[in-house]
C-alpha cells in the first residue's frame, strides 16, 4: 500500500446516482480515485458495484451527478478516448474460442486503430511489454484456452495494460483463483499502483482489499456508507453493518490483521 491521497485524481464522482431508466440503484456517490493509488470497493451482491463500475467507463449515463474523468465531464469523452485513458479487466471466464495469448492481449490496441486497419509492429511491441511487465511473456504464443485460471487473469490485466491507460478497473480480480494465483493477482496490483496508475477493484474478501488496498468505499443498497483508509474502514463493527452479520461471527471469521 502507497499514501496516494496527495496525488492527482484521474476520476472523481459528484453525488452521483446510477441506474437505469425505469430504476435507480443507487444515489449520492461521492469519491474520487488518485494516480498511483489502489481504491477497493466492498459491498453484498445487488448493492450496485457493476452498475457503478459501468457508469464509470461510461457504458451507462449516470441519472444525475457528474463523473470526471481527468477533471472533465465523462460526457465530453469519445468512446476511443475513453479507451485509451481507463482500462477494465472482467473476471477470468472460461474461453470458448482457442485465440493466442498475442492476439488476446492486441485488443488492448484496436482503440488506437482506425476503422479496418491492422495492428502495426508498435502494437505488436507494446502487447509483447504489457505481458513482460506481468511476468508472462512466456504465454505469447500459447492459446488462452490452455491456460489456468490465474495465467488467464494475467493476460486480461495485460490486455488492459495495452491500452495504456491512466486507471484500471478489475471486476472481482480473484474471483475463482486458488489461493497462490489470489497472490499473484493482489502482487500486480500493487505493482500497477507502483507504476502510478490508479486501481478501482471490487472483492467480496475483505482480507484482500486490507493487503492492498490505500482507501475503501463501502457500498451497499446503493448508497455509500463511508470511504476511507484501511484502518479507518475496515472494522468488525462495519462489516458486520456491511454483511448484515452479527459482530461475534465476523470477528471468528476475519483475520487477525483485521481489527
Amino acid at each position: 500500500m502507497n499514501t496516494a491521497r496527495n496525488k492527482r485524481p484521474l476520476i472523481q464522482l459528484e453525488n452521483v446516482a446510477i441506474g437505469y431508466k425505469s430504476k435507480i440503484v443507487g444515489h449520492d456517490i461521492s469519491f474520487d480515485i488518485n494516480a498511483g493509488e489502489v481504491f477497493c470497493l466492498l459491498g453484498p451482491n445487488g448493492s450496485g458495484k457493476s452498475t457503478l463500475f459501468k457508469t464509470i467507463m461510461g457504458l451507462l449515463k449516470a441519472s444525475s451527478g457528474t463523473v470526471y474523468i481527468n477533471n472533465k465531464p465523462i460526457n465530453s469523452w469519445s468512446t476511443r478516448e475513453l479507451a485509451h485513458y481507463v482500462g477494465y479487466v472482467p473476471q477470468a471466464q472460461p474461453a470458448s474460442f482457442p485465440f493466442l495469448v498475442s492476439d488476446i492481449v492486441l485488443m488492448g490496441r484496436y482503440a488506437t486503430l482506425r476503422a479496418f486497419s491492422s495492428p502495426k509492429k508498435d502494437d505488436y511491441k507494446i502487447a509483447l511489454e504489457s505481458l513482460s511487465a506481468l511476468g508472462i511473456e512466456h504465454l505469447y504464443e500459447r492459446r488462452y484456452t490452455e491456460l489456468s485460471g490465474g495465467e488467464r487473469q494475467l493476460v486480461l490485466l495485460a490486455r488492459a495494460l495495452a491500452q495504456k491507460p491512466a486507471v484500471i478497473i478489475m471486476d472481482e480480480p480473484t474471483a475463482s483463483l486458488d489461493f497462490g494465483n489470489q497472490v499473484m493477482v493482489l502482487e500486480v496490483i500493487t505493482s500497477l499502483a507502483e507504476r502510478n496508475i490508479g486501481v478501482l477493484f471490487c472483492t467480496h474478501q475483505p482480507e484482500h482489499a486490507a493487503i492492498v488496498a490505500d482507501r475503501i468505499a463501502l457500498l451497499r443498497n446503493g448508497s455509500l456508507l463511508d470511504v476511507g483508509t484501511v484502518n479507518k474502514i475496515l472494522t468488525v463493527d462495519n462489516l458486520a453493518g456491511l454483511y448484515s452479520l452479527p459482530i461475534d461471527k465476523v470477528r471468528r471469521l476475519l483475520d487477525s490483521n483485521i481489527k
